[in-house]
């Protein structure tokens, strides 16, 4: 089961965010308000994945191995934001 859910979770974050909000308690358990998993749902999904496995595996505490995962859902989801800005100008480029 927990293989599905890496898979799940790196094919379609948001899908597996919203699963999890429904199915569990997770988001209730990580975070204090409700505010932070919305901003994370709609800017920064493994990034949110990453800090919700982070405290409820590491008795809510970001250290080790989950802050170096921590920092790589950083990574990954600010290049989705430049990679589709960069798609965008090849693409404007090229229609000149």
């Amino acid at each position: 089961m927990g293989c599905i859910l890496v898979i799940v979770a790196l094919a379609v974050p948001r899908l597996l965010m919203f699963l999890a909000f429904l199915l569990t308690d997770w988001f209730g358990r990580a975070f204090e308000t409700r505010l932070w998993p919305l901003m994370g749902f709609l800017f920064m999904p493994y990034t949110t994945l990453a800090y919700v496995a982070a405290m409820l595996n590491n008795n809510h505490a970001l250290s080790n191995g989950w802050l170096m995962l921590f920092i790589a859902a950083i990574i990954v989801d600010v290049s989705h934001w430049g990679g589709g800005g960069d798609a965008y100008r090849r693409k404007a480029q090229r229609a000149r």
